[in-house]
């Protein structure tokens, strides 16, 4: 009698699943597979080939994959692997609250190379993947300018505080947010153009917006004071070093594959403007697939006449993460964070460090979270390329996840406890 296994059968997207089968003949190859529809419908598949031990068993902490969508023993693969069935697309969760994502997972005798398995499979098991925990509250935050989602931790409290940034594509994006709130954190998911009555398009950093809902977060009953964390990725991540250069209130800051420089658009705070580093559309480039290149478009924060749009680093009172993909190829990430460091360095601070993920994207989510290679992009009218290895990357987004939960609760957690 084959039994496919997979515990936990629900848990939290951040969470791995151990996948198990027995009953198959000794030495047996089978495919195993993954789909899921998300909540517009398309269809994300994968497939791996296996071969039972001796016993006829399979357990995927040990059993390697002999082919398909990837090779080697990776446990989550088939959760990793998972590609859009039509063109580019990136997977993303919009109601984290109400419903998880349903990962249907199937075997199928032999190798099954047609990507439309024909037959019924020989056993199945579906997988639930949450986004929120048993508890957690979100808020819907409209105060004062302040728009987006407030998620709360289970329990009165206070919990350290942090604020999440997304980046150009605008709107507001909750599931990195809602993660985090499952981790005991106070988390403001926080939309700053193109949602509700924000401005619909992005003409400038007003950072007194964000200094707002910093105040905002940290008036919170349930919020841990005296400061907040921030984590950033993309355009949110030149928006928070910039929060963490000027604002008392940010003592922690996580900034994935972002500048040290204002770009595209000048940054305003009081009586400080800060004009943003020049672009060159000539620089932009398309890669085999049709998609556009950013990483080199940008000017350069070294020339002589970027100074002045370059953040001063040095005076972020708090500790700084830089999490990195080599193969970001939307932005010079690397080149950026290496800069802001020496920036650091050189004023004698050490508040500074640096992961640095060969073969990984700009896109670096929580783990399991399949590869956007490229996707559909408003502002530019045709797919952005954002690169990675979905190997390096996978590995790249495990481990960073790690790194970023151990960064919040040493940084808002343990050093408010001294």
């Amino acid at each position: 009698m084959f039994q496919l296994t997979a515990t936990p059968a629900s848990a939290l997207a951040d969470e791995p699943v151990h996948i198990q089968v027995t009953g198959l003949s000794p030495l047996q190859l089978v495919t195993l597979t993954a789909s899921l529809k998300d909540e517009k419908g398309n269809v994300y598949q994968s497939k791996a080939f296996y071969k039972a031990n001796e016993v006829g068993e399979l357990d995927l902490m040990r059993a390697p994959a002999c082919g398909g969508d990837y090779v080697g023993v990776h446990p989550m693969g088939l959760f990793w692997s998972l590609k859009p069935q039509k063109g580019f697309r990136r997977l993303l969760k919009k109601d984290v609250m109400n419903s998880p994502f349903w990962v249907t997972l199937n075997l199928y005798d032999s190798v099954c190379f047609q990507d439309l398995i024909i037959g019924e499979p020989m056993a199945s098991q579906v997988v639930q993947r949450w986004f929120s925990a048993p508890g957690v509250q979100r808020v819907q935050i409209r105060e004062g300018r302040v728009r987006g989602a407030l998620f709360l931790p289970p329990g009165e409290g206070p919990f350290p505080g942090v604020i999440d940034l997304f980046g150009g594509g605008g709107g507001l994006i909750e599931f990195r947010a809602s993660l985090l709130a499952a981790h005991g954190f106070a988390v403001l998911a926080l939309a700053y153009f193109a949602y509700e009555d924000l401005p619909n398009l992005l003409q400038e950093i007003d950072l007194e917006y964000f200094e707002e809902a910093a105040n905002l977060l940290l008036a919170h009953p349930k919020v841990r004071t005296p400061g907040i964390g921030v984590i950033s990725v993309s355009k949110g991540a030149e928006i928070g070093l910039a929060m963490a250069c000027f604002l008392k209130q940010v003592v922690a800051t996580i900034c994935i594959n972002g500048p040290n420089a204002i770009y595209e658009f000048p940054l305003r705070y009081k009586d400080l403007v800060i004009t943003p580093i020049p672009s060159f559309l000539e620089r932009m480039q398309y890669d085999i697939s049709g998609s556009l290149r950013l990483r080199h478009y940008r000017g350069d924060p070294q020339d002589e006449l970027s100074q002045q749009s370059v953040l001063p680093i040095e005076k972020a009172q708090g500790p700084i993460l830089f999490v990195v993909g080599e193969n970001d190829e939307c932005s010079n990430s690397r080149k950026y964070a290496e800069q802001a460091l020496h920036q650091l360095w050189s004023h004698g601070r050490n508040n500074g460090r640096m992961l640095l993920y060969p073969g990984a994207g700009h896109l670096i989510e929580p783990p399991y979270a399949p590869l956007c290679y490229a996707c559909p992009n408003k502002n530019y009218s045709c797919f952005l390329l954002w690169g990675g290895d979905p190997v390096a990357h996978a590995a790249a987004q495990e481990h960073s996840w790690g790194e970023i939960l151990k960064f919040l609760r040493q940084h808002l957690i343990q050093s408010r406890k001294l």
